[in-house]
């Protein structure tokens, strides 16, 4: 009862805000829930009483930034959504996810006295024993902000780090919020049976996961030494150092970046690179990472992307960052390599059968009609020139085709898709002319023919076959545990044996040994029949290479 309220006070409170940015067309869409319903009309009538505020320079903003400032006045966790939502044009209007991708994760810096006191309190030890200079913030954020220091290394020689130190008090703000979003995605669930395909709660869950991890700077510095190990020796890209001794929950040290900020065409072209040869560089890059790796870095805006020089027009891309990243599985990069490739080829009834293969698609719909839908969205963007190609445009057909057929939303890969569109629009702004889809064809091609060919053939057999030797070397354990239920399911009152609810359920010691027994001469063939399976794998796997 008392969340309930508490909850629902944190709701006006929003909605009110909402009220002075005419902001609230975001909880005007559909039959909402009862308590959004009085959240809407308390901030109905303050609107009407006091008028809705306009942005500062007093022009007729759009809705999207209206929406904007009204998030960044309500805070760190809604500002957070509000980005969130930007990758997710599934759930909002493709338009109103363009207009939030420009919301600046920016406010006023905490002073340095109080960073210095967390660090002091993390490390336990004075912030001068750790660092020999540190200055005031130079960027702040609505979870931490970024001060650069010096340490002084074994030598006596120094070294220019950036040191990352959370807000004060940040963890109960965003736990306290995350409680009214998941309250306020429940009702939604409950209330609007049409939203339960968009999954809101899940949506929630996975803005929860993403924080779980932006909260715990440990696992921001786990996340970037996992790239680079997965990176390491790839030509065009790497990861900053982590400086694990001065690195902890509340404060991440690492190499400082000394880098061209992507943004700076300018100075990339003063700097001898080639902003069209960057541009191929950051496209060819995410694209390895997502669908080699399955993992990819999903915030990849102009301010997390550095280029060094290194001799090649290209450079060296470095991003920085970690905080929200994205995964896929084998299978699924497999099926984004396919859908994307057969994009660029126009092999729609290709892209079609790996959507039904993946089950991102019901069965009982129409391999041939899906095939047409994607015929419909791929025809008018592929073949023209870079310019005219719109991609919001794409991403309205496709969610609208989404609903159409009934698939039920992916998160990983709405990320993926909405960080693809982040990254083109950053090689735009290197290169007008810049078309994503040439691009990506060498790319998507060279991992098909490594995955689906004979070498990826062999590849999937003998990562078969070693499951198959895994399973064998586990099966004596399993036999002798089923022995042991068996022995402890055998009793002197036969099956049931009127013992009972206290003796459970029991069998006859005739009826136990025959299941032994059993077992016993079941053992030897089952054991010849998975080295036969085990020979059979590696016969295929030569036949595939041969």
């Amino acid at each position: 009862m008392f969340s309930h309220v508490r909850n629902l006070g944190r709701l006006i409170r929003a909605a009110w805000v909402l009220s002075r940015y005419d902001a609230l067309f975001a909880i005007d869409a559909g039959e909402p829930p009862a308590p959004v319903k009085a959240a809407r009309a308390i901030a109905r009538v303050r609107q009407k009483i006091g008028g809705a505020n306009k942005l500062a320079d007093g022009a007729q903003a759009s809705e999207g930034d209206r929406l904007a400032a009204a998030l960044t006045e309500l805070g760190p966790s809604y500002i957070k959504l509000g980005q969130f939502l930007a990758t997710r044009p599934d759930v909002v209007d493709p338009a109103l996810a363009r207009d939030l991708a420009k919301l600046q994760d920016r406010l006023p810096p905490f002073d340095t006295d109080t960073a210095q006191a967390i660090i002091v309190e993390e490390f336990g030890e004075p912030w001068s024993a750790l660092y020999g200079e540190m200055s005031d913030a130079i960027a702040a954020a609505s979870i931490a902000q970024v001060h650069k220091a010096t340490t002084v290394e074994a030598d006596g020689t120094t070294r220019d780090v950036a040191v990352k130190v959370l807000r004060p008090g940040i963890e109960q703000r965003f736990a306290a919020d995350l409680e009214t979003f998941f309250w306020v995605a429940r009702l939604i669930d409950r209330a609007v049976p049409s939203s339960r395909r968009l999954k809101p709660i899940d949506v929630v869950q996975t803005l929860a996961d993403s924080m779980a991890l932006e909260m715990d700077l440990r696992l921001e510095a786990a996340a970037m030494s996992e790239m680079a190990e997965r990176t390491k020796g790839d030509a065009g890209f790497r990861t900053p150092a982590i400086d694990w001794e001065r690195t902890s929950k509340r404060v991440m040290t690492l190499e400082w970046i000394p880098g061209i900020p992507i943004a700076d065409r300018a100075r990339i072209s003063a700097a001898n690179l080639d902003p069209k040869a960057v541009a191929a560089n950051l496209i060819t890059t995410f694209l390895t990472h997502a669908v080699r790796e399955g993992y990819f870095h999903a915030d990849m805006h102009p301010g997390n992307l550095f280029v060094e020089a290194d001799g090649s027009p290209g450079g060296t891309l470095v991003a920085v960052d970690y905080g929200i990243m994205g995964r896929l599985n084998a299978k699924e990069s497999r099926f984004l390599a396919e859908i994307l490739f057969g994009f660029v080829i126009r092999d729609y009834r290709r892209v079609a059968e790996v959507h039904f293969e993946a089950g991102y698609v019901p069965e009982n719909k129409s391999v041939d009609g899906f095939a047409q839908a994607l015929r419909a969205i791929g025809e008018p963007i592929l073949g023209r020139e870079a310019h005219e190609i719109s991609m919001a445009r794409l991403l309205a057909q496709l969610f609208e085709v989404t609903g159409q057929f009934e698939m039920e939303t992916r998160p990983e890969l709405i990320m993926l898709q909405k960080t693809m569109v982040v990254v083109e629009g950053v090689a735009r702004d290197l290169d007008p002319d810049f078309n994503m889809w040439k691009t990506a064809e060498p790319v998507l091609r060279q991992w098909l023919e490594s995955r689906i060919g004979p070498e990826g053939r062999l590849q999937d057999a003998v990562k078969g076959a070693e499951r198959m030797g895994r399973l064998m070397g586990d099966l004596p354990d399993l036999l002798e545990t089923a022995e042991r239920a068996a022995r402890s399911l055998a009793g002197p009152r036969g099956f049931g044996g009127g013992g009972g609810v206290a003796d459970g359920l029991k069998l006859h010691p005739d009826t136990a040994k025959a299941i032994a027994n059993a077992q016993a001469e079941r053992e030897r063939p089952n054991r010849i029949a998975l080295w036969v399976g085990a020979v059979a794998l590696a016969v295929i796997a030569v036949a595939v290479v041969i």
